[in-house]
């Protein structure tokens, strides 16, 4: 069957036509033809409309199947470990062991590295400019300290030092920055950490302004076990002073003994070259 060339007029559209193949009905759309004015040397040129392709209508044809990969897939919750990351960094980061009250970093230093605790406790402490010294915070294995430098921080408004035997892994500032911007899950497990030690901060300025020194005291030492982490709780503390316990809750250290040995008696913790704390001691948290 021909169909009729498009005219001078303007338009000529086709009717729907079937027409007969080998494997069924062929479907022929609308053909729509539009008259340009071409340039010399130009043709006149005809567009098919979107539906210009034929349709095989053939009762044998199949439907295209979706492929197995494109089902939609649950992804869970990753495990990432970034002690793994780290490990791989080769000669970016390096590893230093510090001996027992040695000093890591200093106060006044210049601030250019991050560090991460594979081992050990470090203790943060500031100092004011009568002399006067005290404990800000006790970090653990899994912690990050030093992070201030990622802030322009140019100088350490803090000291750190060795609790115990303490290896650290020190990342310098440039690769810290690399591997936060190209190592995804890495920086959410960062960014997590250090709004989880925020939370700790004002936790920590709440309990200063508001509760008892025996109080305070008492919230110390269920943190310094992990009671109300998801981790296991460390009824058995490493040896730490009184001095150290007063300095971290702002108190005296006479004060922190009368406590001590008040807890021991009501049962709630035992001490005799090791600190072990018992879960009852949350009663002295709670009571008002």
């Amino acid at each position: 069957m021909e169909m009729a060339p498009p005219s001078d007029q303007g338009i000529a559209d086709n009717e729907l036509q079937l027409e007969m193949s080998g494997v069924g009905y062929v479907e022929v759309d609308r053909i729509v033809y539009t008259k340009k004015v071409a340039p010399p040397g130009d043709c006149a040129m005809a567009r098919r409309s979107s539906k210009s392709e034929p349709k095989l209508s053939n009762s044998n044809a199949r439907a295209p199947q979706p492929k197995q990969n494109d089902a939609p897939t649950s992804r869970g919750p990753i495990a990432f470990d970034p002690q793994l990351l780290l490990s791989k960094l080769g000669t970016a980061k390096t590893v230093h062991q510090y001996r027992d009250r040695q000093a890591v970093f200093s106060q006044g230093d210049p601030a250019d590295a991050v560090f991460y605790i594979q081992k050990g406790r470090v203790k943060l402490t500031v100092v004011s400019k009568r002399g006067k010294e005290a404990v800000i915070a006790v970090l653990q294995q899994g912690d990050f300290f030093g992070e201030g430098c990622l802030a322009a921080q140019p100088l350490r408004i803090s000291s750190a030092a060795a609790m115990q035997n303490l290896t650290v892994m020190r990342l310098e500032k440039k690769t810290m920055v690399c591997l936060l911007q190209q190592e995804p899950e890495f920086s959410e497990m960062f960014i997590a950490y250090l709004l989880s030690r925020n939370i700790r901060i004002e936790e920590d300025l709440v309990d200063q302004l508001f509760n008892s020194s025996e109080k305070r005291l008492a919230r110390l030492l269920l943190l310094l076990a992990h009671y109300g982490k998801d981790s296991k709780p460390e009824t058995v503390l490493p040896k730490i002073s009184q001095e150290t316990l007063a300095e971290m809750i702002g108190t005296t250290r006479s004060r922190v003994s009368y406590f001590m040995n008040r807890f021991r008696k009501m049962g709630f913790i035992d001490y005799n070259g090791s600190l072990h704390v018992n879960s009852a001691l949350l009663t002295v948290v709670l009571r008002d």
